[in-house]
């Protein structure tokens, strides 16, 4: 059954995809509800690719400084510059701009962990770089508004949603796996549970798809003529991103899964954890948010090529070692 699932991952995926816009054209009055469930389902995503991490390797994969430097460098130096670019491109509204930023700027700490999975990279390096993604983005976001925007936006700016985000997403699945690992070696019912999750990435990847587009597509349609002016920024951003991760994965000798998790790092953003901050905004908050979630669709699209298409880019070569 799971071969049969991830054989044809690629079709539930659009299945629920075109669901979500179903509901979201014709019942927008269940967005709220559908907001109500995108944590836990999320969570319980996470939870199922974490048993099938092997996290004993955790602390091996923290010690991966060439992996790390990669990582960092991707994320906080090139693609602030790369994302310098596009922004002169953005339309001169504050609320859009201060929208683009904050889901551009921002690498993803939850469910790249599951994309990177399903691309064949090396899940274990994410999941060990995400407290450090998740310090270094809350110091330097702030920054990076006050050098495009100006000193009077950084200060909107909370560490209150990225921390929850991380407590919900990363800290409680991952604790929850490390048991579920320890009762597993002691117990047949823990052994049969465990194999049973394997099924579960597919389906939960699938209704967190269903779930985020029939929650958020209201917001769109609500600005939809500003937020299609920026769909084009980010289709190529998408576009070249992992293409950026692919490039310093080759400068840094960095083997095939790992280089692999640097462009899903790089094309992943961290759309759901800065929505808190998008509607917090005091200019038009409900157009900032829907400025974000356009990213978040035009993402979960690119999404599902990156799963066949960044295993073919990074293909396995000879490397110096990790």
């Amino acid at each position: 059954m799971r071969d049969w699932l991830e054989s044809r991952q690629i079709i539930v995926y659009f299945v629920a995809i075109g669901l979500g816009v179903v509901i979201g054209i014709t019942a927008p009055q269940m967005s709220v509800a559908f907001e109500g469930v995108i944590t836990p389902v999320l969570a319980t995503l996470i939870y199922t690719t974490f048993l099938q991490v092997p996290l004993a390797d955790l602390r091996g994969a923290m010690t991966n400084r060439r992996f790390l430097a990669a990582l960092l460098l991707a994320n906080f130096l090139v693609i602030p510059v790369f994302v310098w670019l596009l922004f002169q491109m953005v339309p001169d509204h504050s609320a859009v701009q201060l929208g683009v930023l904050l889901v551009l700027l921002t690498p993803c700490i939850d469910y790249v962990v599951v994309f990177t999975h399903m691309g064949r990279g090396n899940a274990r390096l994410i999941l060990a770089a995400t407290p450090i993604l998740l310090i270094v983005q809350i110091l330097l976001l702030p920054l990076y508004l006050w050098l495009f925007l100006g000193p009077n936006t950084a200060e909107l700016l909370s560490p209150g949603p990225f921390l929850a985000a991380f407590l919900w997403l990363i800290a409680v699945p991952l604790v929850l796996a490390w048991l579920t690992e320890l009762l597993a070696r002691r117990h047949t019912t823990s052994q049969k549970f465990t194999a049973s999750m394997t099924l579960g990435p597919v389906p939960l990847m699938a209704l967190t798809l269903f779930l985020v587009i029939g929650a958020e597509l209201p917001r769109i349609r609500e600005a939809q003529d500003i937020v299609l002016s920026i769909v084009a920024i980010y289709i190529v951003y998408a576009v070249v991103s992992p293409l950026i991760g692919w490039a310093i994965a080759r400068f840094a000798h960095l083997d095939a899964d790992a280089g692999r998790a640097v462009m899903f790092s790089t094309g992943t953003r961290n759309s759901l954890v800065v929505l808190p901050l998008a509607l917090a905004a005091p200019f038009d908050g409900s157009l900032v948010a829907g400025v974000v979630v356009t990213q978040t669709l035009v993402e979960l699209l690119a999404e599902l090529a990156y799963i066949r298409l960044v295993p073919t880019l990074m293909a396995s070569r000879p490397t110096r070692g990790g």
